[in-house]
C-alpha cells in the first residue's frame, strides 16, 4: 500500500487548476474508500449489507428495499451512480429488484455520509453506525418528516440485522445558518456544539454517495476565508456546484462551545467511560490551548502534504497522538496512562487473544501503539480478561474513571461561572449534569455503593461466604464477605472483600453489584447469629424481586424532577430469631393472641431489627438499619417524611421476614400497617393530614403525629398514659386513628374515636349498673374521659349538657359580628354492645324542659403569672373570691352549700357554668380554649368541692 503521495498545494490568489483540484478530491476519496473497507470488515456477513446498500435505499424508494414509502418520499441522491456491489446486494435482499435510472429528475438528496468511529481503531463490534442524510435545502417540510419516516423505517431494517443504525435528516444550509444540530447520539443534553461537531465530522466521516463536501477544497491556510475561496471556486467555475456540499469552515472551536459539548459528553461518559473520557479530554485540551488547531485542520494539512496512510489518519490515533503531546508536556503520567487504557478498551480488541497478523489492520496498529507504551503481556492480559476482573479489579478502575469525569465537571463549573450568560448551554443542563453525577458516584450515609459503571461486563462469582465476626470468639457484630472461604480458619489469612455491619446490607451490596446471584454457591458462618444459607437465599429472591437489575443511571426525565423514593423494601429480622429466648425455654406461645408487635400473653413485640432499603427515582439504593431503640416506629416515620414530599406518588412498601418461625406473619402484619398509616394520613394524594394514629407495641402506645411535614411519635405506658396524652389541646381538628390491632380490649373506646366527627362536640356514655363511664371528643377531636355514679341518665347527662352550652354560647357571642355564624353541636351518644361489636347509638337529649334543682355554681379562673390558676366561685348571688379565702375556698363553698340544702342530704354538686383566663398558658395566648380544658377544670372543682361536702355531713 502506498503511504505517501506528491504534495498538493495551490493559492487561490495566484491561480488555480482544475486537474489539481480533481486530483485532490480523488485523494480524499480513495482515503476514504479505505476506511470504508475497514468499517466494512468490522461487520458480520449479513450486517455489511447495511454498509453496502446504504447509499442505494435512499436514492430510489422501491417496494423491494427496505423503508420504502408510498405516500411520495423524497428520493434521488445526487452525482450518485451505485456501484455492483450495491446492486448486488440489492439483488441479495430481493431477486426481483431491478434497477433503473430515472434520468434528468432532480434529485432530493444531497449526499450520505458515515461518521464517527466507523473505519477508525475506535471502531468496535457494540459501536453503532451514525448517518448524515442531507437533502435539498428547498424540500417542503412535508417531504422532510416523509423522509424522516423512512430513515426510522431503514433503522429498524438494519436493527433486525443486529445493527445500531441512527439516521439524522438535516440541510447543509440549514447546518450553516444554524437552523439545525445534527446530534449523533440518541440523548441530547441540550448543548449547543456546532463547530465541535463539525470537527468530528470533518476528520471522520466517510462519503458513501452523493456530494462531495467543499471543505476538502480549501486549503488549511485559507481557512480564515474559506468563504471568499468557496464563492471563487463556484464563480470562476473551477468546479461544478452541483458535485458539492457545504457545511463550512472550522477555523477555530469558539470558546463558548466547550461547556456544552463537555457537558454531552460527561453525561454519557457516567454510562459508558472509555470514548466519553478521550473526547472529554479533547474539549479541555481544546479549551485551555484555543491556539492550537483543530484536529480537522490537522487532519486536511497532512492529507495536502501528501499523506495517504490509512493509519497514520486514524481519528483516534490522530487523537490519541494530540492528547499524548499534551500530558507529556504537562508530566501528567497517571492521566496519560488513562488515556491508553481508555484507547485500548475503546478499541475492544484482545491483542492477547488475537495471535495478531499483519493482515489484521487493528491488532496491528494496536500492536505498534502497546509496544511503544512499554506494555507488558500481563498488561494486556488483565486488560483483555474482563470477563475475570474481580471486585478488587474494578473498583482501581473505577477510582481513576470518578477522578476524572469529576475533574471534568469541575472545569466544565468554572467555565460556566466564567462565561456566564454567554455559554451555549444553560445552568439547568448543567444542573442536570451535576445531578447525575450526584446519583451514581456522590457517597452518602446510608446509600449503596454502585462499583461498576460499565467497567466490567460481569462481577459474578462462583463461590461467597458471609462470616460473622463472633466465628472468631469475639465480641464483633460485624459481617465480612470472602471468596472460597471453606475452612472457617482460613478467615485469618484470606483477602476480606467487603465488612458491613449487618448481613442485610452486604447482601444487598453483593446483588447490586453483580457479586451475588441465584447460582452463586454460598457459605454462612453465623456466629452468635441465627443466619442460614436458606435465609439468605430467601433475602437474594426477596431483593431480585423489588429491585432492577442492572441498576443503570437514571434518565433526563427523572432528574429533571425532585427526587423521590419508588420502593422501599423492609427487611425485618435477618439473622436474627425474634424469639429465640423464649423458645429455648417452650414459652413461645402463650396465649391466642396472632399480633406480632404484641405476640402471645407476653405481648411480645417480634419486630427487632429492621434493614430498610430504597430505591429511589435517581436510582439510588440506600439502605438504613434500625437496631436499637423502637425499631419499628423510626422506620415508619422516616416512609411517611418520605411520602410527605411528594403524596401524589407514595413509594410502594413491601416487607420481607424469613419464612421460618413467625415470618410470614411479621411481614403480613408490616405490611397492613404501613399501608394503613399511609393511607390514612395521604388520603387522596395530599396531606400529611392532621390526625393522630395510635398504635400499640409491647404493652406500650406510640402517637404518631405531624408537624407540618415532618412526622414524629410520642410513646405512653398503658392506657392511662394514653388517655392522658389524648386529652391534650390541639390546634385545629385532629382525629384519633386507631390501628386495627390496637386497644383490643377497649372496645368501647375503640367504638368512640371511630365515631369522632368535626365540627361538634360528642360526649359518649356506657351505664354498668351504677357505674357510668363517659367520654368527651372536643371540637379539635381530643379526648376526655371521666367516670360517674349513675342513678339516672338524666342525672348524668344534664348537668352536663347545660354547662357544655353555656360554654358554647359563650363562644358565639365573642364572634366577629361581621363574620358568618359558626356553631358548634353538642351530639350525645350511647355505647351499646351487639353481638360482640359495640355502636355508637344517638341519644337526642333536649335539657330545656328538664328542671336543675339547687343553686347555679358558676367559677372565675384567673391565672397567677407562674403557670397556676386560681377561681373566684359564685354560689347563686354569693361570691367567693379566692384572694380572700385562699386555702379555705373550697371547704367555705362546700359549707354554704351544704347550709342551704334544706334536708341537710349529700348528693353531687355541678358546676353549671366555667370561665377560664385566655392566658392559661403563659408563652401563647388562646382566644378560644378547647372544651377539653374546660371539662378538666370543671372536674377538678367539682371533686374538690364534693370531697369538701361530704366532710360536711
Amino acid at each position: 500500500m502506498r503511504r505517501h503521495s506528491p504534495a498538493i498545494a495551490f493559492d487561490f490568489d495566484e491561480g488555480i487548476d482544475r486537474k489539481t483540484l480533481r486530483r485532490l478530491r480523488d485523494r480524499f476519496v480513495a482515503l476514504y474508500r479505505q476506511r470504508w473497507e475497514r468499517a466494512r470488515s468490522a461487520l458480520a456477513y449479513r450486517q455489511q449489507v447495511v454498509l453496502e446498500i446504504l447509499p442505494l435505499v435512499f436514492h430510489l424508494n422501491h417496494p423491494a428495499l427496505p423503508g420504502y414509502s408510498e405516500k411520495g418520499c423524497p428520493f434521488g441522491l445526487g452525482e450518485y451512480q451505485p456501484s455492483d456491489e450495491a446492486l448486488a446486494a440489492a439483488r441479495r435482499l430481493a431477486w426481483t429488484f431491478k434497477y433503473r435510472d430515472n434520468g434528468k429528475r432532480k434529485p432530493d438528496l444531497s449526499a450520505v455520509f458515515l461518521m464517527g468511529s466507523p473505519g477508525s481503531l475506535g471502531h468496535s463490534v457494540a459501536s453503532d453506525l451514525d448517518v448524515w442524510l442531507c437533502h435539498r435545502p428547498d424540500l417542503p417540510e412535508t417531504a422532510v418528516r416523509l423522509l424522516e419516516e423512512k430513515a426510522a423505517k431503514v433503522s429498524a431494517w438494519a436493527a433486525s440485522l443486529a445493527v445500531e443504525l441512527n439516521v439524522f435528516v438535516f440541510s447543509a444550509d440549514d447546518w450553516r445558518q444554524g437552523r439545525q444540530q445534527a446530534e449523533v447520539t440518541g440523548e441530547n443534553c441540550g448543548s449547543a456544539q456546532h463547530y465541535l461537531l463539525l470537527d468530528e465530522f470533518y476528520r471522520t466521516g466517510i462519503h458513501l454517495g452523493g456530494c462531495y463536501p467543499m471543505w476538502w477544497l480549501v486549503p488549511v491556510a485559507d481557512e480564515h476565508r474559506y468563504n471568499h475561496c468557496v464563492r471563487q471556486l463556484v464563480d470562476c467555475r473551477f468546479i461544478r456546484a452541483s458535485e458539492y456540499i457545504d457545511f463550512g469552515a472550522v477555523p477555530r472551536i469558539p470558546r463558548e462551545e466547550f461547556l456544552g459539548a463537555g457537558v454531552w459528553q460527561l453525561y454519557k461518559g457516567i454510562d459508558s467511560p472509555w470514548k466519553s473520557i478521550l473526547k472529554l479530554l479533547l474539549i479541555e485540551c481544546y479549551a485551555i490551548h484555543p491556539d492550537q488547531e483543530p484536529l480537522a485542520l490537522t487532519f486536511k494539512a497532512a492529507v495536502y502534504r501528501g499523506e495517504t496512510d490509512p493509519d497514520t489518519l486514524d481519528p483516534y490515533i490522530q487523537l490519541y497522538r494530540r492528547l499524548e503531546q499534551w500530558f507529556v508536556q504537562a508530566d501528567s503520567a497517571d492521566r496519560l496512562e488513562l488515556v491508553r487504557r481508555s484507547l485500548y478498551l475503546k478499541a475492544g480488541f484482545p491483542l492477547s487473544r488475537s495471535g495478531a497478523s499483519g493482515d489484521q489492520w487493528r491488532a496491528r496498529l494496536l500492536r505498534e501503539l502497546v509496544v511503544g507504551w512499554g506494555w507488558d503481556e500481563a498488561t494486556l492480559g488483565f486488560l483483555d480478561n474482563r470477563q475475570a476482573w474481580r471486585v478488587e479489579d474494578v473498583m482501581g478502575l473505577r477510582r481513576s474513571v470518578v477522578s476524572e469525569l469529576t475533574h471534568s465537571y469541575r472545569l466544565l463549573s468554572r467555565l460556566a461561572r466564567s462565561q456566564g450568560n454567554d455559554s451555549a448551554i444553560s445552568h439547568r443542563d448543567l444542573n442536570l449534569l451535576g445531578r447525575k453525577l450526584y446519583a451514581v458516584f456522590q457517597r452518602k450515609a446510608g446509600k449503596l455503593e454502585l462499583i461498576n459503571p460499565n467497567l466490567a461486563p460481569s462481577l459474578a462469582e462462583e463461590n461467597l461466604s458471609f462470616y460473622h465476626q463472633s466465628e472468631q470468639g469475639g465480641s464483633g457484630e460485624g459481617w465480612l464477605l470472602y471468596r472460597d472461604l471453606e475452612n472457617p480458619s482460613d478467615a485469618y489469612w484470606q483477602p476480606v472483600i467487603r465488612r458491613s455491619g449487618s448481613l442485610a446490607e452486604l447482601v444487598l451490596w453483593c446483588q447490586c453489584n453483580g457479586l451475588l446471584n441465584r447460582s452463586t454457591r454460598l457459605n454462612v458462618r453465623a456466629g452468635t447469629t441465627s443466619a442460614s444459607v436458606a435465609e439468605t437465599r430467601e433475602l437474594l429472591e426477596a431483593l431480585e424481586d423489588n429491585l432492577p437489575s442492572p441498576i443503570g443511571p437514571p434518565g433526563r426525565e427523572a432528574l429533571e424532577q425532585p427526587v423521590r423514593p419508588l420502593k422501599i423494601l423492609l427487611l425485618v429480622n435477618v439473622g436474627l430469631d425474634p424469639q429465640a429466648r423464649l423458645t429455648e425455654r417452650g414459652l413461645h406461645k402463650l396465649s391466642a393472641r396472632n399480633d406480632s408487635l404484641g405476640f402471645s400473653g407476653g405481648r411480645e413485640n417480634l419486630v427487632h431489627t429492621i434493614d430498610q432499603v430504597t430505591f429511589n427515582s435517581w436510582c439510588e439504593i440506600s439502605l438504613q438499619h434500625y437496631a436499637a431503640g423502637d425499631t419499628l416506629i423510626q422506620s415508619l416515620t422516616n416512609v411517611l417524611a418520605a411520602v410527605a414530599e411528594d403524596p401524589r406518588y407514595p413509594p410502594q412498601v413491601v416487607v420481607h421476614s424469613h419464612s421460618s418461625g413467625h415470618g410470614h406473619g411479621i411481614a403480613r402484619r408490616l405490611q397492613e400497617l404501613f399501608a394503613d398509616v399511609v393511607r390514612q394520613f395521604f388520603a387522596g394524594g395530599r396531606g400529611p393530614h392532621p390526625l393522630r394514629y395510635v398504635i400499640e407495641v409491647d404493652r406500650r402506645y406510640f402517637i404518631l403525629q405531624f408537624n407540618s411535614k415532618e412526622p414524629g411519635f410520642t410513646v405512653v405506658d398503658g392506657l392511662t398514659g394514653l388517655l392522658e396524652h389524648l386529652r391534650r389541646p390541639q390546634s385545629e381538628y385532629t382525629p384519633v386513628v386507631v390501628d386495627r390491632y390496637a386497644l383490643a380490649n377497649e372496645g368501647a373506646l375503640r367504638c368512640v374515636f371511630a365515631s369522632n366527627e368535626p365540627g361538634c362536640v360528642q360526649v359518649f356514655y356506657l351505664i354498668v349498673g351504677k357505674h357510668a363511664q363517659l367520654w368527651l371528643l372536643d371540637e379539635t377531636g381530643s379526648l376526655y374521659h371521666w367516670q360517674r355514679d349513675c342513678s339516672s341518665r338524666r342525672h348524668l347527662l344534664t348537668p352536663l349538657l347545660r354547662f357544655l352550652e353555656n360554654l358554647l354560647e359563650r363562644r358565639q357571642l365573642r364572634q366577629n359580628l361581621n363574620s358568618p355564624l359558626a356553631t358548634t353541636d353538642i351530639r350525645c351518644y350511647e355505647l351499646v354492645a351487639s353481638q360482640g361489636r359495640w355502636q355508637a347509638e344517638r341519644r337526642d337529649f333536649n335539657t330545656d324542659n328538664i328542671p336543675l334543682h339547687g343553686l347555679q355554681v358558676q367559677a372565675v379562673g384567673m391565672a397567677d403569672g407562674e403557670g397556676q390558676i386560681r377561681f373566684d366561685i359564685y354560689c347563686d348571688e354569693q361570691e367567693f373570691r379566692a384572694e380572700e379565702y385562699g386555702v379555705r375556698l373550697i371547704p367555705a363553698v362546700a359549707h354554704y352549700i351544704h347550709s342551704r340544702r334544706k334536708s341537710g342530704e349529700i348528693y353531687p354538686v355541678y358546676l353549671t357554668d366555667l370561665n377560664l383566663p385566655h392566658d392559661l398558658d403563659p408563652q401563647s395566648y388562646h382566644p378560644d380554649l378547647p372544651t377539653t380544658q374546660y371539662l378538666h377544670h370543671r372536674e377538678e372543682l367539682e371533686r374538690a368541692l364534693n370531697l369538701a361536702l361530704s366532710r360536711q355531713g
